[in-house]
């Protein structure tokens, strides 16, 4: 596959690469990353061909926004389609989300001395947006994700969402998304809302289909664009070794003897477990691209080179002999 590959996003006049960047990792997701390897990790993916970066406030509370922005205000702005995201706002002596510390352990150790609290409301979707242009020291976002509104619902589609459709009503954003780790709610959305893409994070992987009876055929008929995410499921389908993560916990025993049973039929056709990983979302119509998520310039170019590794055929049909992928489960074609 070609990362660098444009499409349309959804129903909106966006044009995306295949591949994108996921900026969790250089605001420090797990481990601190330095502001050098952050900004090269940016600069190899722009070298790469990829003009599909996304970030949030929540990543790295503020620090993935502005080493993000810090590298691609050097380039053209028109060439790059930039998303970030609203429903959390940062602020100085607010109370600790638990959500935050899944194991005890914060997400984001060496984050700045913010915390994110919640806010849904119209206002606060809107100011939550200013901050990002002001941190990202762009003049625009190109796509403006509702974020993680899982017990928030309502709010978000009668606050959040009225915000950053205005906004594209008015042409300041491209495209309206909504970027959650569950399938159930986005389809909530699909259904209640005006919606050019979903950001869904780790429900449309090798080892999760929970998006695909649903959420994935709603997208295709309504035109919503998904930005698949979270494929690597945090960790178990990059390396499935000891202590890997599934959901940012450590995997369940299950789930990593699923992944090396995964990673040991894709070995026997010569192909790394990674790139099958990283096309598998592909193979649904309803899937424009995918995100990774790099913490250095070479994990960049690993994750180039896993995308445009050829896959055969025999590797997804025999995936499918072992059942560890349905048969009404869509892969990409393979490679004669």
């Amino acid at each position: 596959m070609d990362p660098a590959e444009r499409v349309r996003l959804g129903k909106s006049g966006l044009h995306v690469t295949r591949l994108g960047l996921g900026t969790a990792p250089i605001g420090g997701l797990f481990t601190p990353v330095a502001d050098a390897e952050a900004r090269a990790t940016v600069e190899r993916a722009h070298t790469e061909g990829l003009r599909l970066y996304d970030t949030a406030p929540l990543y790295g509370h503020g620090l993935a926004e502005q080493r993000l922005g810090s590298v691609l205000r050097r380039y053209p702005r028109g060439e790059v389609v930039v998303a970030t995201k609203v429903g959390r706002l940062l602020r100085a002596g607010a109370p600790s989300d638990e959500t935050q510390f899944p194991d005890g352990r914060p997400l984001y150790p060496g984050a700045l001395p913010f915390n994110p609290v919640f806010d849904f409301t119209y206002d606060g979707a809107l100011r939550s947006f200013e901050e990002s242009l002001d941190r990202l020291g762009l003049d625009r976002v190109d796509i403006l994700h509702i974020h993680d509104p899982d017990d928030h619902y309502e709010a978000a589609l009668h606050g959040a969402y009225r915000a950053v459709a205005r906004l594209r009503s008015e042409g300041t954003i491209g495209a309206v998304g909504v970027g959650m780790n569950q399938a159930g709610i986005l389809l909530r959305f699909a259904r209640d809302a005006d919606v050019d893409c979903f950001l869904v994070a780790g429900r449309y992987t090798l080892l999760d289909q929970e998006a695909l009876p649903e959420l994935l055929p709603a997208c295709v008929a309504r035109g919503i664009a998904v930005i698949a995410a979270g494929v690597y499921n945090s960790g178990v389908l990059a390396s499935p070794s000891p202590g890997a993560t599934f959901n940012y916990v450590p995997a369940p025993p299950a789930t990593l003897a699923k992944a090396r049973r995964l990673e040991a039929v894709c070995a026997s056709h010569g192909v790394p477990l990674r790139a099958a990983a990283v096309q598998f979302p592909l193979g649904h119509p309803a899937v424009a691209a995918v995100l990774v998520g790099c913490r250095s310039a070479a994990e960049v170019a690993d994750n180039v080179r896993m995308f445009r590794h050829r896959i055969p055929a025999s590797c997804w049909d025999d995936l499918r002999r072992a059942r560890l992928l349905a048969d009404e489960v869509p892969v990409p074609a393979g490679a004669a």
